[in-house]
């Protein structure tokens, strides 16, 4: 059996270290994006489309773009109100950096800002920030185009402001982030999967425009995904065997303050596909949302089944 090996016999005030900024992003990545392989590599995008779909359930952004540029990079834009400029009273700089370069500062907090939101804790878009080589926030509020660039996280510029006249009723967000090397390798994006993610986010965020540019290719390729009906497409889409029922069965309700949206259609198949999602987040693992849809149907089921005498009660 191996021996522990001592390593100072002194352990004191000075030995505790104390991260300031986004220092323990970048030394524990693991711990805010689950890992630093692919997975975390897709993650970091995940957390800005994100943010942007959150202002399409808000009801104030009717278009995302997603660019996936040749050097690794992605943009992604939305037409919502854009990220607030003005001075945070608390830090004593602009909302803009606040958000970008705080830990647990968001938006999300504030009940009244996002009733629905994917991001929770105000952590997603300052960690993408910090495992960043590059990041430009760029956004368009009353007339202007204010602007920052960071590195690992760090502002390299101050917030500039500036008339846009050419853009002078548009407003939104522009987020540019190149994935930081020191981090992630020389890992690439897989175009394949970005485009699976948007077309998902096109069917839970239903009426909204998705696009998605990808760069890389040889000659940019451009897909557009607005699903009108949502759910009752994603089901379709996600449907295997020959459907035995002639539409797919839909309901989409809210009460006490939680909407809840349904949609299943039974097929020949031998198996079943489950697909559950929270604020637009899948749920892999299920969870009380699908727990509590399955007693109620099997309820519903048996008590249609029992009032027809569709069923012995006795067995």
């Amino acid at each position: 059996m191996t021996k522990p090996s001592i390593q100072s016999n002194s352990y004191n005030a000075a030995n505790i270290t104390v991260l300031k900024g986004l220092e323990a992003v970048r030394q524990r990545p693991a711990m805010y994006i689950g890992s630093t392989d692919i997975n975390g590599l897709n993650h970091i995008f995940y957390e800005v489309l994100d943010n942007a779909v959150d202002e399409a359930l808000a009801g104030f952004a009717t278009h995302i773009t997603v660019v996936l540029h040749k050097d690794n990079s992605i943009s992604v834009t939305d037409n919502g109100r854009g990220i607030p400029v003005d001075l945070h009273q608390e830090t004593g700089r602009s909302a803009l950096e606040t958000v970008m370069t705080v830990l647990h500062a968001g938006g999300k907090f504030d009940k009244g800002t996002y009733k629905i939101s994917g991001g929770l804790h105000g952590v997603g878009m300052s960690c993408t920030n910090a495992l960043s080589i590059k990041m430009i926030t760029s956004v368009f509020r009353n007339g202007r185009k204010y602007q920052q660039e960071y590195k690992q996280g760090i502002p390299q510029t101050e917030l500039t402001s500036k008339p846009a006249p050419e853009h002078k009723d548009r407003t939104g967000t522009v987020q540019y982030f190149l994935p930081d090397p020191e981090i992630f390798g020389d890992l690439q994006y897989n175009p394949k999967t970005l485009e699976t993610r948007i077309h998902y986010q096109g069917f839970l965020t239903s009426g909204i425009n998705f696009t998605f540019i990808n760069e890389m290719a040889a000659t940019p390729v451009i897909k557009r995904f607005y699903f009108e009906k949502g759910i009752l497409s994603f089901v379709h889409n996600q449907q295997s065997g020959t459907p035995i029922m002639k539409v797919p069965f839909y309901v989409n309700k809210e009460k006490d303050g939680i909407a809840v949206e349904v949609g299943f259609i039974y097929s020949d198949s031998m198996t079943d596909k489950i697909r559950t999602f929270a604020n637009n987040i899948e749920n892999p693992e299920g969870g009380t949302h699908l727990a509590g849809f399955k007693a109620a149907l099997t309820s519903a089921i048996n008590k249609y089944g029992f009032a027809n005498k569709l069923v012995d009660e006795k067995t």
